[in-house]
């Protein structure tokens, strides 16, 4: 049998991942600075983000997540056991599977678009309607490419290449973003969007261009086939069914908050969605880079012969760790220092400071489950290394229904009970998410601990962590009230380095063991450059 590479460590994975993540991110709010400046909360912003919500469905059932959790363990093992040539049979199996049923959605997609905008747009009307529809068919080929991409992603994954994977939707972003610069502008908002679109779409065709090769030399054999006989394909199958409708389950969330803001005065959908892309920062950067990293290392831990529970909560708590790390001060920083970071990223052109922080309202919302959020991925991940895919799919039925429910309340009514506008009422939705994401997070932990023992960051740690997050809060709120007048870009820098560097020292003085290994990596990253200096 082949031997497979030794695995790398898990946070150097983590690394990888997060680094990938970040640069893409980092594109991704250029992106999204560039869709404000030109579009502002308008009309036409709020048609950008509801058309992109419908083919993005397409990328979520068939993408990362459903083929992190049914591809990547089925084509890991194989790789572990010394079966290359079943490994690549494998991928490409799914590949051919992918290519026929993205091209029939995508098919379908395109001739329903105008249904498929009045559910998830029924606030929408006459220009606003008809410009929305124009886009959902302009988007979704680009959806189908994108699928491909994350089954390179999958490929890459499994043999340890984190980093291109993750940043290749940098040239998705730029190409986006070149088509906003090159025809924005000269062109009305409608014009706009329709170019970015067009941008949407050959970024998602560069984004599976530049890791297709490298998949082919891993592969050494790229050959799509339509074959579902063999017992690991049936294996991909079996766990892609359950995994297909929870990923389903997930998205149709996502479509209630956007049906509920289409409800709501004009620019909510806008709105959510700015606020959606700061939230989703730290749950990618933190939450899913751990996630990813370990969903192979984990799967391995759990075949191990002998007590593999107790190898697999080592793993888990270890991840869990450094999540709550992360995310604790991204929570704290969403809650009281939105504004100035909405305001550094998006405040420019027709986004004024006042979208700033009507932005802050929606993503203090989603402060609330930001936590809950990235500490369920990775313990969704772990059942995943248990072969275990229906548990979490019960979980997420739960926590999307109690979140719509919530969330339709606290946007309908909460506003006039407070005596706000109503288009606060998009903050409430984001709000009612992050309660029923901690019912999904306890439901998650307590079904896994009956299963491998107790796990999940101690109280104790989760005390220092805030204190010290709050402590810094403090400091930011400090610098953030002297009486100076900054752009929003250098105000931000002001604010978020003295904040993050209390953190830092706070839990390096309390002893956290990773504050004190990134202070670490810090001082041995400046070492050298004092030298040189």
């Amino acid at each position: 049998m082949q031997a497979t590479a030794p695995a790398p460590p898990s946070g150097r994975s983590a690394g990888l991942v997060g680094a990938g993540i970040l640069l893409s991110r980092l594109f991704g709010l250029l992106r999204q600075r560039a869709l404000s400046h030109y579009l502002g909360l308008s009309d036409a912003a709020d048609a950008f983000n509801a058309a992109f919500r419908i083919p993005n469905l397409l990328q979520n059932l068939f993408g990362e997540g459903v083929l992190s959790a049914s591809f990547i363990p089925v084509y890991a093992r194989l790789r572990a056991q010394g079966e290359e040539g079943e490994a690549v049979r494998v991928a490409n199996a799914v590949f051919g599977l992918l290519g026929l049923i993205t091209a029939c959605l995508v098919a379908l997609g395109v001739t329903l678009a105008a249904p498929l905008t009045d559910v998830i747009a029924p606030g929408f009307a006459g220009a606003k309607r008809d410009l929305t529809v124009l886009l959902v068919r302009i988007l979704f080929p680009g959806a189908g490419l994108l699928v491909f991409a994350a089954w390179c992603l999958g490929v890459l994954n499994s043999h340890r290449r984190f980093f291109l994977s993750y940043a290749a939707p940098v040239v998705w972003n730029l190409a986006i973003i070149g088509a906003l610069l090159w025809h924005g502008p000269r062109a009305d908002a409608a014009d706009t969007v329709l170019a970015a679109a067009w941008g949407a779409v050959a970024g998602s065709a560069l984004q599976f261009g530049v890791q297709l090769p490298t998949v082919i030399r891993l592969l050494g054999r790229f050959g799509p086939r339509l074959e579902v006989q063999s017992a690991p394909v049936r294996q991909v199958l079996k766990h892609f069914g359950p995994v297909f409708v929870g990923r389903g389950v997930v998205q149709i969330s996502a479509f209630v908050d956007t049906i509920i803001a289409s409800l709501l005065p004009g620019g909510a959908v806008a709105g959510l969605a700015s606020a959606q892309m700061l939230y989703t920062l730290p749950v990618s950067l933190f939450g899913m880079s751990v996630s990813a990293a370990e969903l192979p290392e984990m799967a391995g831990a759990a075949a191990r012969p002998g007590d593999a529970g107790t190898a697999l909560r080592a793993r888990l708590d270890q991840g869990l760790r450094r999540i709550a790390f992360f995310v604790i001060p991204s929570a704290a920083a969403f809650l009281g220092l939105g504004a100035v970071i909405a305001g550094a990223l998006f405040q420019t052109g027709r986004f004024s400071a006042s979208d700033s922080r009507y932005v802050w309202g929606i993503l203090a919302g989603s402060a609330v489950g930001l936590l809950a959020a990235t500490l369920g991925r990775l313990y969704s991940s772990a059942y995943y290394a248990l072969q275990d895919t229906a548990t979490p799919l019960r979980f997420a039925l739960a926590r999307v229904s109690v979140g719509s429910a919530l969330g339709y309340l606290a946007a309908t009514r909460l506003p006039g009970l407070l005596g706000l506008e109503a288009r606060w009422g998009a903050a409430g939705i984001t709000a009612a998410a992050g309660l029923a994401a901690w019912m999904e997070f306890t439901l998650l932990r307590r079904g896994l601990e009956r299963r491998i023992g107790p796990t999940g960051v101690p109280a104790r740690l989760f005390l220092r962590l805030w204190a010290a997050a709050l402590v810094g809060l403090g400091a930011g709120l400090g610098v953030d009230h002297l009486p100076w007048h900054l752009a929003p870009v250098a105000r931000a820098a002001a604010v978020l380095i003295p904040f993050g560097l209390v953190y830092l020292a706070i839990t390096a003085w309390l002893g956290v063991p990773e504050a004190r290994a990134l202070a670490g990596q810090v001082g041995r990253w400046l070492g050298p450059r004092r030298g040189r200096a």
